[in-house]
């Protein structure tokens, strides 16, 4: 029997009886988080610049990480939510999602509202309307635009999904409470404002020059 792997485990353990995640109703899973959440913690972000001699922002290298990972942990969980539905996967459940807020969008304006690259919105908006989730027709002003709408089967698979994608959410939030989500919303929000419009003008520009406007 290894000891010293016990006495650890042990420690670990006692660790555990004292935080906050400890409940009487305690199981292994939770013992297992808790641990993962504290190797996760301890991961420093000037490691590789130390490391490598980088020069990185440190701060902002770690918030970047951070929510890299967290659209990653979503589009799992978004992925989990849709497997009943052969119909959607991740990106287009995202566009039928946007798209329920309009009667109808020309090609282009639902795409830039999903912050994708032309061709894979295209590609996404083929799948939909293969699909019989989404219509399309010439706009009546501009005939060299195509509007597309929900179609009714689309809104009986969005309404269907949304049950899943709700519990989603759920999830997503973590254990945040109610003060920390509201903050968390409102600084999420104020990021991507920043984001939506450096994607809508400057695009086409270099890093160098849009990295000046958080200078």
């Amino acid at each position: 029997m290894n000891l010293e792997l016990l006495i650890d485990i042990l420690k670990e353990f006692k660790n555990f009886e004292e935080s906050t995640s400890y409940k009487s109703t305690a199981k292994v899973e939770d013992f297992q988080n808790f641990l993962n959440e504290r190797s996760y913690g301890k991961e420093n972000p000037t490691n590789l610049s130390d490391k490598y001699d980088l020069k990185v922002y440190d701060l902002e290298n770690e918030i970047a990480k951070q929510v890299i990972m967290l659209g990653r942990y979503s589009k799992h969980l978004i992925k989990k939510a849709l497997e009943k539905n052969t119909d959607l996967v991740n990106d287009d459940f995202t566009y039928l999602f946007r798209l329920m807020d309009y009667d109808s969008l020309t090609k282009t304006q639902l795409i830039e509202k999903n912050a994708h690259e032309k061709q894979s919105g295209i590609e996404i908006i083929k799948r939909l309307v293969k699909n019989g989730l989404i219509s399309e027709k010439p706009d009546a002003e501009d005939k060299r635009s195509v509007r597309v709408a929900v179609t009714p089967k689309g809104k009986e698979v969005f309404f269907e999904t949304m049950k899943d994608i709700t519990v989603v959410s759920k999830i997503m939030s973590g254990k945040l409470n109610e003060k920390e989500k509201n903050n968390l919303l409102m600084y999420l929000k104020k990021i991507n404002t920043f984001h939506h419009t450096v994607y809508l003008n400057l695009k086409n520009e270099e890093l160098e020059d849009i990295r000046k406007l958080v200078s």
